[in-house]
């Protein structure tokens, strides 16, 4: 469903929770039109969810509130970027890249680009200890799902001897005040050439380029979850957290009900931290043992 131009999507059985397709990346302008838009749709929706864009990290609404995070780089050049906001290692690794004959560059979106991200997608059906969820898709549906937004998205690929061995996806929001990368993968067999780091590195230059403050990585962190391989990542490469509203707004008694349980909440927020951690480990020893690969 659309409202006020922009797609829904409603999750939950018992609790059904409404928040845009494009959450994170996308941001309400008049939240309280499409609070009456939902009202008048029809269709049983218990709470709305949405988020601030940065840089507004101040509650502007008075809608019940929990705070949530974004990973962001402030973008002020990129010299600055490589001269203040990354350690050696990081540059260190942007320069393995180099060294390794990877190169990078922003690319259109058309048949090329398509088959180059769908054969890194099946490359490895494990990533990051668990399964990878675009291993196994056809060309078609990698067609359609990284053909979104195209009007507002920015493609970076980082080439070894003219082929494709990693992608950026970067969506700039509306006001192109921030640019987040909706997906930034790399092949497993090509890791020792960093080309994941060279490809952050041309995302902030692209983002200076175009003059865009902000690039975003999805949250620092989701929960209460630990640090890990990935947040390591994102601090290595100059992200930040960086603490932005996230409302809930009931539109029945029962979203008002849950809200006040904290049913509103994902089931693992629900495990205690440590229980999380075993099961976590648990996992990645049993996707490592069933598909025998290299996890990245």
């Amino acid at each position: 469903m659309k409202i006020c131009g922009k797609d829904i999507k409603v999750r939950g059985r018992l609790i059904r929770i409404a928040g845009l397709a494009a959450d994170t990346y996308e941001f309400l302008e008049d939240p309280e039109a499409a609070l009456s838009a939902l009202r008048c749709s029809g269709i049983r929706i218990d709470l709305f969810t949405f988020m601030q864009r940065l840089p507004q990290t101040s509650p502007k609404y008075s809608y019940p509130m929990e705070w949530d995070n974004f990973a962001a780089v402030p973008v002020v050049s990129f010299e600055h970027w490589w001269t203040q906001q990354v350690d050696n290692k990081t540059r260190n690794m942007v320069r393995k890249a180099e060294k390794k004959s990877v190169t990078l560059r922003e690319v259109p979106f058309d048949d090329a680009l398509v088959q180059g991200i769908w054969a890194i997608y099946n490359e490895c059906p494990v990533r990051q200890g668990r399964r990878f969820a675009h291993y196994g898709k056809d060309i078609e549906t990698v067609h359609k799902e990284a053909g979104s937004f195209l009007d507002r998205s920015i493609f970076v690929g980082a080439f070894l001897d003219g082929r494709l061995i990693g992608i950026a996806k970067l969506l700039c929001d509306e006001t192109r005040t921030q640019a987040g990368l909706v997906h930034i993968v790399s092949m497993v067999r090509h890791r020792d050439k960093a080309p994941t780091n060279a490809l952050v590195a041309r995302a902030v230059r692209s983002c200076a380029e175009r003059g865009i403050p902000y690039l975003v990585y999805s949250r620092f962190s989701d929960g209460k979850k630990q640090g890990d391989a990935l947040s390591d990542f994102k601090e290595h490469n100059g992200f930040q957290r960086v603490e932005v509203p996230r409302y809930y707004v009931p539109l029945t008694l029962a979203g008002a009900a849950a809200l006040r349980l904290g049913l509103h909440r994902g089931f693992a927020d629900q495990i205690p931290e440590r229980v999380l951690v075993t099961l976590r480990r648990i996992r990645n020893l049993w996707y490592g043992r069933r598909f025998q690969t290299a996890v990245s």
